[in-house]
This record gives C-alpha cells, sequence and structure tokens, in this order.
C-alpha cells in the first residue's frame, strides 16, 4: 500500500468514526454489534465530470458510500452538487473519471436491468399503451419473461401500488401522482437489485408529495427492495431514508453520512425532528474549504 492509499484508507475510518449516528438516540452500552454484510452497492472514490460547450465540469469528486440490501439510502444536497449525476453513473450511463461502482461485487459498466430508475418527470410512459400495457412491456422488451408473466406480473405490482381499477386507463387519464405510482410499478415489476429515484415527487403537490411518500414506505415495508433515493429536501430525507448521505455545493463531495430509523412521516412536527433538520441545514451549507476544486479545462 503507498502512502498515499495508506493516508486515503485512515482518512475513510476516521469519515466513518464521524458518521456515527447522530441523528439517533444513543443506545445503552451493550454487547458488540453484529458485523454488517457485505454490501449490494459500493461506490468507491467516485469523480465524474460532463462536458458543456465551454469546458469539462466537475459533478462530484471522490465520494464513496455503500449500500446495502433493503437499505433506504438518500443522496442530499442542493441543487447542483451532482446528486443526478451520481444516480446516472450508478444506472451506468455516466462513466467514472475516477473511482469505481460495484453491484453485488461486479463492476458497474453500463445500463442493465438491475437497476431500474423512476425519474423526476410525470411523462415517461408511451401515451399509446394502457397502465398494464406500460408495465409488462420492458419485461418483454428485456427478454426477462414471457407474455403471460409480463401480464401476470405487471397486475401484480400494479395492485401493489393501488392502481388495479386504472389498470386499462391510458396515461392522460391518470394524475401525475397514478403516472409515478405506474413508474414505480414498471421498475418493481422488473425486480431489480437497486431502484434508482431521481427526486421522484419533487413536481407533485406538497398533498400529493407526502401520499406518495406514505405510499412509497408502505410498499417497502411489503417488499423490502433497496432503494437509492435523490431529494434536495432534508424532510423527505429523513421520512423516506434510513441513512442519509450528504453531498457538498458542486462539486459534490462527502460531508457525512447518518442514521435516520427513529424518524417517519408522523416525526414531522416534533421537536427532535425540527432540530434533526436544523442541524442538517448547517451541515450542507457550512464552510468547508476542501470543497473547492479546480474546474478542468476543456479537452
Amino acid at each position: 500500500m503507498s502512502l498515499v492509499d495508506e493516508r486515503r484508507a485512515i482518512a475513510r475510518v476516521q469519515r466513518d468514526i464521524a458518521a456515527a449516528p447522530v441523528l439517533a438516540h444513543d443506545a445503552e452500552a451493550g454487547p458488540a454489534p453484529t458485523p454488517l454484510p457485505a454490501p449490494l452497492l459500493r461506490v468507491s472514490d467516485l469523480t465524474l465530470e460532463y462536458r458543456t460547450p465551454e469546458r469539462v465540469v466537475r459533478a462530484t469528486h471522490r465520494v464513496g458510500f455503500d449500500v446495502y440490501e433493503a437499505d433506504r439510502f438518500i443522496l442530499l444536497g442542493p441543487s447542483g452538487c451532482g446528486k443526478s449525476t451520481l444516480l446516472k453513473a450508478i444506472a451506468g450511463f455516466i462513466p467514472p473519471v475516477e473511482g469505481s461502482i460495484t453491484l453485488g461485487g461486479e463492476v458497474v459498466r453500463g445500463p442493465g436491468p438491475d437497476r431500474i430508475v423512476v425519474f423526476q418527470e410525470f411523462d415517461q410512459l408511451p401515451p399509446w399503451k394502457t397502465v398494464a400495457q406500460n408495465v409488462a412491456f420492458p419485461l418483454r422488451a428485456a427478454g426477462l419473461v414471457g407474455r403471460r408473466e409480463a401480464e401476470a406480473r405487471a397486475r401484480h405490482y400494479i395492485d401493489k401500488v393501488g392502481l388495479t381499477p386504472f389498470a386499462d386507463s391510458y396515461p392522460h387519464q391518470l394524475s401525475g401522482g397514478m403516472k409515478q405510482r405506474v413508474a414505480i410499478a414498471r421498475a418493481l415489476a422488473s425486480q431489480p437489485k437497486v431502484l434508482l429515484m431521481d427526486e421522484p415527487f419533487a413536481a407533485l403537490d406538497a398533498l400529493t408529495r407526502r401520499k406518495m411518500q406514505e405510499e412509497l414506505l408502505a410498499l417497502w415495508e411489503e417488499v423490502r427492495f433497496t432503494l437509492l433515493f435523490v431529494t434536495h429536501s432534508i424532510e423527505e430525507a429523513l421520512v423516506v431514508g434510513n441513512r442519509v448521505a450528504l453531498l457538498s455545493p458542486h462539486p459534490g463531495r462527502l460531508r457525512g453520512e447518518y442514521n435516520s430509523h427513529d424518524f417517519n412521516l408522523a416525526s414531522v412536527g416534533s421537536a427532535a425532528f425540527q432540530a434533526a433538520v436544523q442541524r442538517l441545514h448547517g451541515r450542507l451549507f457550512e464552510t468547508d474549504p476542501e470543497t473547492s476544486v479546480p474546474v478542468a479545462p476543456a479537452r
């Protein structure tokens, strides 16, 4: 191990110690905790860049974290911190400049059916297909199952998201929240190893957004899928996730990782919840000279 690698290893250990569950109540001392299983998804020292007409922009700088099976892992940060770019890289759409992404021990080298993305936009559904056809189509297109199995699985997940009465409706007959439920059903029907959600409720009104959060958590309780969820809302991060990774403003660096197991939608008005919100807000926007990274020249 080189001196640089040794220093990075020490820094990661220090980061892990600093990322103890400060948002959760301290537990009484007891037996040593059971060792964690191997992570399902590992992001290691990931640097991402994208090109604009003027220059190459660094979106994230040496970001690293682990996601375990059945985690609800949140990427939280201000606009422009690279969280959506990071999600796209995990989906396989953007190659790393530095670092690596592994899923189930295999390096991610491109898109695959083991990672499905639900985007923010409502218009993700072909308008000429019914709800059932929209959910079944990716299964057939990817050759995952035959026609009958695709139809049966589509109906099953349509029922899970509460849209059975609308299975034969077309997208233009649905509300925005209902369209997002179809997108979630379509993603889960493929039974991915990780469900990737990029601010899926950001464009919804406040009441519909809360309802969708409730339905997503209820669905997770039943199915126990692994979720990687991007948001810029601190409140949403705390209620949807069980673990929250904070990214600094541009370029995105990992500022900390926190447990949020103690919080749910019923916690929103509590003093503890509001204190956690204020603490994370201060952590997100505090001055940190290390986050200043020169923009790479165009090449």
